[in-house]
């Protein structure tokens, strides 16, 4: 596969070469779009068992998009993240989720070539992606992106993905990390995706062979949103996860989900549930990102609890729009049932956040983190809070 994306981008220099001297690719050069963004991150750690750590970084990107030509373009885009030393920690204080141990982060995080025929669109290279076990989980400064291949074509109000993922970097990946290997084989995905104004829903399958957490996963869900008329608006949703355990990896679950959102002008408030049943020494694989669970939340994800055991998460929460700024609260409790060595779990995880962008561009945020591992007081996994300050303008 890596030679197949590397014959893409060869193919694509030599169509552009040879043609160079058409008006017409001299247009694909001067027509290109250039975007990026600047950000900053402050992020602090109170851990209740641990030290206490905290770190500052800005960073930037920067993206250069070929226009298309008969159907062909290609892009390039690199993100970086630096350390600013006066605003982080020293030695055990230094939290390196911003820009890793060696406090900066550069990366060619996008590097690709695209054809687009009518419905179709196939993409090869270093791409972002947003699928359920597959996705950019953007956070934080580094966002994850993806050497792959990805076919999609699109049939009225459905979209049919098909792809192969042959590695991946980015926080979730590592920052110490070059990239990391999505098992020896890469990773086979297909997806349809269904869309209306009132209904939607997502089929989903992955193959991934020859990996620490090897499994075959098939995921659905769907929503469907009814409009109760005055601003009322209430939407129900259902997701089904299922892992089938690939090369003895551990990975076997059955994890089923509801969610219930409701809003009214400027109010929302919604109610999320996620039940894995127990599977003997074996655990669930949210995938290479932040994972689709309705109940995941900043820090906490079911997880973290759900080897060995049934465990259960329920989530509620809050947001309130006015002029540009938006209030947010949620409240998430994580219990698991005693495993075979009759350890419970339980924890529980606050998220407070107020974010105010006054133009599309421009976006200042504050969130506060509380976690609390009820059944283990002196660990230092889950006993902590994190309060972040986060901006970012983009052009």
């Amino acid at each position: 596969m890596k030679d197949i994306i590397k014959l893409s981008l060869i193919a694509t220099l030599a169509i552009s070469s040879s043609l160079y001297a058409d008006n017409s690719v001299k247009k694909m050069f001067y027509d290109a779009k250039v975007s990026g963004e600047v950000r900053s991150l402050y992020s602090a750690y109170n851990n209740e068992n641990n030290t206490d750590s905290y770190a500052s970084a800005v960073g930037t990107a920067l993206k250069y998009e070929l226009a298309s030509l008969k159907g062909f373009n290609g892009a390039v885009a690199f993100r970086t993240s630096h350390t600013i030393s006066s605003l982080s920690g020293e030695d055990d204080k230094y939290n390196d989720e911003l820009s890793g141990e060696i406090k900066n982060y550069t990366k060619l995080t996008q590097l690709y070539l695209n054809y687009k025929y009518d419905d179709f669109n196939f993409r090869a290279g270093r791409q972002i992606l947003d699928t359920p076990l597959a996705d950019s989980d953007d956070i934080r400064m580094m966002p994850n992106s993806f050497r792959a291949c990805v076919a999609t074509y699109d049939i009225d109000k459905i979209s049919l993905t098909a792809g192969h993922i042959v590695n991946w970097q980015g926080a979730d990946a590592g920052l110490e990390h070059e990239w990391s290997k999505t098992g020896k084989d890469g990773v086979n995905f297909a997806g349809a995706i269904f869309e209306s104004d009132t209904l939607s829903s997502n089929l989903w399958f992955y193959n991934i062979a020859n990996f620490s957490d090897a499994n075959n996963a098939f995921y659905a869900d769907v929503t469907g949103i009814i409009d109760l008329g005055n601003s009322l608006e209430l939407a129900l949703s259902a997701q089904y996860l299922k892992e089938s355990e690939l090369d003895n990896s551990g990975v076997e679950t059955n994890i089923y989900g509801a969610m219930a959102e409701f809003s009214f002008k400027n109010l929302g408030m919604m109610i999320a549930y996620n039940s894995s049943s127990k599977e003997k020494s074996k655990h669930s694989f949210s995938g290479f990102g932040g994972g689709t669970l309705y109940t995941n939340m900043d820090t906490m994800i079911l997880d973290e609890i759900t080897e060995d055991r049934d465990a259960q998460a329920f989530v509620i929460g809050i947001s309130y729009e006015v002029e540009d700024f938006n209030l947010a609260y949620a409240y998430g409790s994580f219990q698991g049932d005693a495993n075979t060595q009759g350890e419970k779990a339980e924890i529980t995880e606050h998220d407070i956040s107020v974010e105010y962008t006054p133009t599309e561009d421009l976006t200042l945020s504050a969130t506060y983190i509380l976690d609390e591992n009820k059944e283990s007081t002196t660990s230092t996994d889950f006993n902590n809070d994190n309060v972040r300050v986060f901006a970012s303008y983009s052009f």
